[in-house]
This record gives structure tokens, C-alpha cells and sequence, in this order.
């Protein structure tokens, strides 16, 4: 599963340099120059942020304040700030490390690989794919405090597909995943799994699960 990273820094050469030092680690970022310009529907899809603290419009902390509450993933501040009061004003909002400016490539690159790794550590307690929040220990899916209602087969489904969120699984692939390679039924199950997984996303007003025709399905990035 990729790793998708956005970047808020309203210095475009900065932005630049975040892009091309953390592609070359394999993962996908999202510039923007203007903080005023981020789409808080999509935030849910992120790994982890990078965010300058001192911008025109809107400051770091104060557009930390603003997501935080939409977004569990880490928050990293780039800042030129350098005073203790400072620090810990953006960890108190939320934040969960900073990197100073000037940085070098080495150790942004380190920093945001280190608090991937821990991230993924920690989702073997629960992961967010989108709106829909996956308790793995409890096996429990819940959508903005809506708990869906699925069966075990259903949420096995579910649970592997938002694990590897964006990638298409034929039907065999999910069946083998879920039921084993000794399965009493066969991959056509796999179909009345997914109608029935939509009937109840659709009732609690979300739509994650996609048909990619000819191939299988896929949980939407």
C-alpha cells in the first residue's frame, strides 16, 4: 500500500524539495502552496502531513487546530521557529514532531519514515480508509459513529480491501483471503458479500467499496 503524503508549505522551492526527496522513498505527495486551498474531504486519505508553521492566510497552528479533528494521522511541522514556547504551542495543538528549517534531505526523509513506521505499527488497533474508522482487535467497522452492521465474512472483506486501500482484488483473491483456500462455497459468494456490504454502507450514506469492471473491486482511495 502506498504511502500518500501532503505537503503545506507556501515556498514552492521548498515544496519541490519535499516532493522530490520523499518520491524517491516510493511515496505519493500532494503539494499546496496556499493553506486556504485544502480540501478537508480528502484528508482521510493521507498518511501523515507536512506543515510550515509560518504562512501568509492561514498560520500552521492555526489550520492544525482547524484538521485535527478530521485527521488521526502524524502532523509534522516545518519551522524556522526555534523557541521552546513555540514547540510546544504546535505539539500542544496536536502536532506530533517538527522538523527545523533549514533541513536536510537525510533527515526529513528519516523523520517522516520513522513516523510511518510507527503508524503502521499502531494500526494494529485501528486504521481509517476514508470515513470508515476498522477496530481490528474488536473486528468492528464504524462510519462517522455509525457502526455498520456487518456479518464476519463482511467485514473480513471490508477489512481487506481498506487495508490495501486503492489496489483491485478479483473475486478469487478476496475469497482465498477471507475463506482460505478450503472454502466450502466458491468466489461467486464474493458478489452477494459486496451487494449486500453495499445495501448497508449505502443505508448509513457511504459508497466505499468500487467495481473496477472486468477485474474485481477495490476500496476507494
Amino acid at each position: 500500500m502506498g504511502v500518500h503524503i501532503l505537503a503545506i508549505d507556501d515556498e514552492e522551492g521548498i515544496l519541490r524539495v519535499i516532493r522530490r526527496a520523499l518520491e524517491k522513498d516510493g511515496c505519493h505527495v500532494d503539494a499546496l502552496s496556499d493553506p486556504l486551498a485544502i480540501d478537508t474531504a480528502r484528508l482521510g486519505q493521507y498518511d501523515l502531513i507536512l506543515l510550515d508553521v509560518m504562512m501568509p492566510g492561514m498560520d500552521g497552528f492555526s489550520l492544525c487546530r482547524r484538521i485535527r479533528g478530521e485527521v488521526d494521522c502524524p502532523v509534522l511541522f516545518l519551522t524556522a521557529k526555534t523557541g521552546e514556547e513555540d514547540l510546544m504551542r504546535g505539539l500542544g495543538l496536536g502536532a506530533d514532531d517538527y522538523i527545523r528549517k533549514p533541513f536536510g534531505i537525510g533527515e526529513l526523509r528519516a523523520r517522516v519514515q520513522a513516523h510511518i513506521r510507527r503508524e503502521r505499527r499502531e494500526r494494529t488497533h485501528a486504521v481509517i480508509a476514508g470515513d470508515v474508522r476498522f477496530y481490528l482487535r474488536e473486528k468492528r467497522a464504524v462510519y462517522r459513529e455509525r457502526e455498520l452492521p456487518f456479518t464476519k465474512s463482511e467485514y473480513e472483506i471490508c477489512e481487506y480491501l481498506a487495508l490495501h486501500r486503492g489496489q483491485v482484488f478479483s473475486r478469487e483473491q478476496i475469497y482465498e483471503h477471507v475463506f482460505g483456500y478450503d472454502g466450502e462455497s466458491d468466489s461467486s459468494a464474493i458478489t452477494e458479500h459486496i451487494k449486500n456490504i453495499r445495501a448497508k454502507c449505502r443505508e448509513a450514506g457511504c459508497e466505499p467499496v468500487e467495481t473496477v469492471w472486468g477485474m474485481g473491486y477495490k476500496w476507494r482511495n
